[in-house]
């Protein structure tokens, strides 16, 4: 290794003795510091002379590729060294570390295949999380597993968390209160100017305008942020059509599939006297120096996947950045003199701004994630140290379908197949596709599937959905270098040493994609629709050519509405669906206008009905179809039933007025539904459709949920029928809160009461009747009526109805069920 250079005089040079310090000591740390500080470059070569690292590699992660990529060049530069010598770096598909190399630096999925095969990180003195506040799905796993490995296998491990504008106390918090180191940073002055935007105008658009409007009153460079690669590809056909007779202004996009020669070009200075209009993701927000930038142009927005555990389906969203992630933006107009950054939002809606992003682990496919974990053999995710815990909800689908794809077995152990799966380059399920096409012979297909999948889309200004025509580029040697490199390296991991396009076959797409998502085999039921097998419908364009394909397999579609719509897809024959997922199951229906009761024996492929005969049920089958579809109905069927909805309302008043230690059923509407089964339990056997079960004797069946003794005090406490002194019995009706007695006044003659029930608890409500069936008095007080309100209602009646005997005092009277007494 070579002598160390004097660092550069950055900030970060300032805390290099503290860090050195925190990490020989409990041999953790947090390190805040501002975009600009050096904290990339300078503290792995600071590392270097750290006595405990005796000699180990220091590892370095970035979240992106060209992150990784520039930061090893960077440091080698500053050894005066080339990449592949002391400093070295490693990613999907490109790799530049040799023998003698002690700071790697890896992307964060490439080190968690590393932690895999290697869980001690033999001859690891440290590993260094830069960028950690972007909080990816990668490195929030890559920390969990660091600090297991840590605990169990390697204590003197270094860990290194370096962040921008995470707060670092809860960071620290997880590595065990690890101290905080803080550099202040010596960014050049940014001023900030609001510009808004109009809704109604594309965003690429107004990021162009912008653009322009830098060029014409500003000195520099422009670094302009946009969410994603369409916006880009518009804003710069845009400008280079305005600034065709600029001279000295250049036009670069800056995004993830470019090619590492086009990133290169994006990044370098300008050539001398001349400035260059860099029109970027979010890729550029950390860990990059673009060199001469001194306006940056906020569109505010970035383009993120977000994933819907209901449906198993991931789609990309454009939202709204938030303010730590604005706050890094802006900074790159300041690294190198003062700059300006031009926010493409209002002041107001900047205060409304989220102050930091969202962890990718609470929106993400959880699929790669606990597949990682079952490798690693832990199966309780919530066991782990985390920042933010993996939502439970998209855990629970992530194991469903590693257990659909064969991943996992029923026990949620991790299979052969599975193991397989973790150590290919891309997701899993296009890592059981890989596999499967493997095994039927099929493999460069299902590996050109797979790089084609891993990326945009090879044809994104095209209207067709169809995945064949994707190959069929591909097959022709169209499409990026990029694509074909990926899909070389996919072959390497699986072993097959070379990647021929000319084996591809188009024909297989739908096939072999039915091994990645089963959960998305699609059945025609109208044109443009389908049913899925995870239950969901699918929608698509009827004059697309696949709408005439009775199966597919949706690769992609969205999550809106109750139907998602297919944005990419390939027809399949019904005799390439695979046997996986198929399962024989009876169905109970209820058929014809009688509801009778039939059997339908179904092979299913998830929700997808795949053939079916009728079959006779058995008894007890019948019986609880009956029951079941009976349940929500009970109330009503009761109710048109007088004798039981009497019954039903007795018992439920009994058992409110003992309250809790009541040893009656729960007769409610509520409980009818909620204990139907122990209710229904004998009733049903022997029937054999709706209509047979609607008729029982619902009295019989509620009677019977009383034994003798419950029946006889149900009685005594609230009788049906009460008997008036004229020797007439009446209903008592429950129906009324209190309880009502319709009774002909004449009746009442002579009782000084009317009925008390409950051990006197509830006296009746007494509706005293006319001749004519009418109520003309209503009283709960009977001896009270006589006394007051009698000779009025005595001088109306006897107005109306003079041949009928109407006493002065009716309480010392004679009761009658006559017109006049005998």
């Amino acid at each position: 290794m070579p002598d160390l250079p004097d660092l550069p005089d950055l900030p970060v040079r300032d805390v290099l003795p503290s860090l050195a310090q925190a990490l020989a000591g409990p041999g953790a740390a947090v390190l805040e510091a501002p975009p600009g500080a050096g904290k990339t470059t300078l503290v792995p070569l600071a590392l270097l002379e750290a006595p405990w690292r005796q000699g180990g590699r220091l590892i370095v992660l970035e979240p992106r590729r060209l992150a990784a990529r520039a930061a090893a060049r960077r440091m080698a530069d500053l050894l005066g060294e080339r990449t592949g010598e002391t400093v070295g770096y490693a990613m999907r598909f490109e790799r530049s570390i040799g023998p003698d190399t002690v700071i790697e630096v890896l992307t964060e999925g490439l080190y968690l295949r590393r932690l895999q095969a290697d869980p001690e990180l033999a001859g690891v003195a440290a590993v260094i999380f830069d960028e950690f506040h972007e909080r990816s799905l990668d490195v929030d796993l890559a920390l969990a597993l660091t600090l297991e490995s840590r605990t169990a296998l390697r204590p003197d491990l270094r860990i290194l968390a370096m962040s921008a504008t995470l707060d670092g106390v809860a960071v620290a918090s997880l590595l065990g209160e690890a101290p905080v180191i803080r550099s202040e940073g010596r960014m050049f002055p940014v001023a900030v100017r609001h510009l808004g935007r109009d809704p109604d105008e594309p965003v690429d658009r107004a990021v162009a305008r912008a653009c322009l409007e830098a060029v014409a009153m500003e000195q520099g460079s422009i670094l302009a942020f946009l969410p994603g690669q369409a916006e880009i590809g518009r804003a710069a056909a845009f400008l280079s059509g305005r600034l065709a007779g600029e001279p000295g202004v250049e036009v670069h996009p800056l995004y993830g599939d470019l090619s590492k020669e086009a990133q290169d070009r994006a990044i370098r200075p300008p050539p001398p006297g001349s400035r260059k209009i860099v029109l970027a993701t979010d890729i550029a927000e950390t860990s990059l120096t673009i060199e001469s930038v001194r306006v940056v142009v906020d569109s505010g927005l970035t383009r993120k996947p977000s994933f819907s555990p209901r449906t198993g389906t991931a789609a990309l969203t454009t939202r709204r950045i938030a303010f730590a992630n604005a706050e890094q933006r802006r900074g790159r107009a300041g690294r190198l003199e003062p700059g300006i950054c031009l926010r493409l939002w209002s002041a107001a809606e900047e205060r409304q701004m989220a102050a930091q992003p969202r962890p990718e682990i609470l929106d993400s496919d959880l699929v790669p994630l606990v597949l990682e974990l079952r490798v690693w053999g832990v199966r309780d995710a919530t066991s782990l140290a985390w920042l933010d815990p993996p939502p439970a909800a998209a855990l629970s689908a992530a194991t469903d379908t590693l257990r659909l794809l064969g991943a996992l077995d029923e026990d949620g152990a991790v299979t052969a197949l599975g193991r397989r799966m973790a150590r290919l380059p891309v997701h899993p399920r296009l890592a059981a596709m890989v596999l499967a096409g493997e095994h039927s012979g099929s493999a460069d297909t299902a590996v050109a599937i797979a790089a084609l999948l891993s990326g945009r889309d090879l044809l994104p200004g095209s209207t067709s959905i169809d995945l064949a025509l994707r190959l069929e580029v591909l097959q022709g040697g169209g499409g990026e270098p990029g694509r074909r490199q990926q899909a070389l390296s996919i072959a390497r991991q699986l072993g097959q040493g070379r990647f021929d396009r000319g084996r591809i076959d188009p024909a297989r797409a739908g096939a072999l994609l039915a091994h990645a998502y089963p959960d998305r085999i699609a059945r025609r039921r109208a044109p443009g629709s389908y049913r899925l097998a995870n239950g969901r419908g699918a929608l698509l364009d009827q004059a697309e050519p696949l709408a005439a394909s009775p199966w597919l397999i949706a690769a992609e579609l969205d999550d809106r509405g109750a139907d998602g719509r297919v944005r990419l897809a390939a027809a399949v024959l019904p005799d390439d669906l695979p046997d996986a997922g198929r399962r024989e199951v009876t169905v109970l229906e209820l058929e014809g206008p009688s509801g009778r009761v039939v059997a339908k024996r179904a092979v299913m492929l998830g929700a997808i009905e795949l053939a079916a005969r009728h079959d006779e049920p058995s008894r007890e089958q019948a019986a609880e179809l009956l029951a079941q579809t009976l349940a929500p109905r009970l109330p009503a069927l009761v109710a048109a039933a007088p004798a039981a909805e009497r019954l039903r309302r007795r018992v439920v008043l009994l058992r409110r007025l003992e309250g809790e230690q009541s040893a009656l059923p729960d007769l409610s509407d509520e409980g009818l539904v909620r204990d139907a089964g122990d209710l229904l339990a004998g009733w049903l056997d022997g029937l054999r459709s709706l209509r047979a079960a609607e008729a029982l004797d619902w009295h019989a069946v509620l009677s019977a949920r009383l034994d003798h003794a419950t029946r006889l005090r149900l009685d005594a406490l609230l009788p049906t029928h009460w008997t008036t002194p004229a020797g007439t019995r009446h209903a008592i009706d429950y129906g009324s809160d209190p309880p009502v007695l319709a009774v002909r006044l004449q009746e009442m003659f002579g009782a000084a009461n009317g009925p008390v029930l409950a051990n006197g608890r509830i006296a009746c409500v007494l509706h005293l009747l006319s001749p004519a069936q009418r109520p003309a008095a209503i009283t709960s007080d009977l001896a009270r009526f006589w006394r007051t309100g009698w000779p009025d209602t005595r001088k109306e009646l006897r107005g109306r109805y003079p041949r009928h005997f109407w006493p002065d005092d009716p309480a010392s009277a004679q009761a009658t069920a006559r017109v006049r007494p005998r």
